[in-house]
């Protein structure tokens, strides 16, 4: 056998040798654990037990003498002069930072601000509405539960704007124009609990109201009598807050008893 002839079987051996070893067995994955989603900042308020809730009913009063509101001069457009809005209490634009009637004071935002956990509105939640109409919002102060939307509805013949500036993180600000005689509103969402969120129209700078985000299902919002009920409440104690765009917040503690209805009082004064 020549040294050519050795060479060349080694060789064969080699190769041969080689592509018969068994391929080595794949290691297994690493398992990966399942994505776990954290808990929301606020759920959805369980049932309340109708046989042991209990409700609160209120007034808000205002001590001192009631400024006078003061009619706005609209006519600059013609749009926002209708000679009959069925649905406004006072015809007349005037101002709404302070509306009395015998020593009872409107638009109060009152809400259950501690006491309760907070909850966030059910899925599917109707959305409030606030309405544009006489070159006015109507209403001037409204309220939400934390996780619900409001609905932004144009009834004047012109176009208004709709401006929030919310300060919570969360709530979005919002600066859109609305186009008149709108049929589709304009919907926007606040997730974050806040007080007193302003909304303006830019292109009629007297236009104003103010949407509060309550941290659960307990809040109301005084009528022209000044007074308020909240229901269905659970039986315990609480924090119960007044809020007035101007005149600032009060707080009271408040215990419900089951199947009762508590009175509660709040007095502002001028300042």
């Amino acid at each position: 056998m020549t040294l050519r002839t050795t060479t060349l079987l080694l060789l064969a051996t080699v190769i041969t040798s080689a592509g018969c070893k068994k391929a080595p067995t794949p290691s297994a994955p690493t398992p990966v654990a399942p994505a776990v989603s954290k808990p929301t900042a606020a759920e959805i308020a369980p049932p309340v037990d109708a046989a042991t809730a209990g409700a609160i009913s209120g007034v808000v009063h205002f001590d001192g003498a009631a400024p006078a509101r003061i009619p706005i001069d609209v006519s600059a457009d013609p749009g926002c002069l209708q000679p009959s809005i069925p649905d406004i209490t006072n015809p007349p634009n005037l101002t709404e930072q302070l509306i009395v009637n015998d020593r009872l004071l409107a638009n109060v935002y009152v809400y259950i601000k501690s006491g309760a956990p907070n909850y966030t509105a059910p899925p599917g939640s109707r959305p409030a509405l606030l309405n544009q109409k006489g070159c006015r919002y109507i209403p001037h102060v409204l309220a939400i539960q934390q996780g619900g939307s409001v609905a932004f509805l144009n009834s004047d013949s012109t176009v208004h704007n709709i401006h929030t500036m919310p300060t919570q993180p969360g709530n979005n600000s919002s600066d859109i124009t609305e186009p008149a005689n709108s049929t589709e509103p304009r919907t926007q969402s606040f997730p974050t609990p806040e007080v007193m969120i302003p909304v303006r129209c830019n292109n009629h700078p007297w236009m104003s109201a103010f949407i509060n985000v309550a941290p659960n299902p307990w809040f109301a919002v005084t009528g022209t009598d000044g007074t308020f009920s909240i229901t269905g409440l659970p039986p315990g104690t609480y924090t119960l807050a007044a809020v007035q765009e101007k005149l600032g917040e009060q707080d009271i503690q408040i215990t419900v008893k089951p199947k009762s209805v508590t009175s509660a009082s709040f007095t502002f004064a001028a300042k």
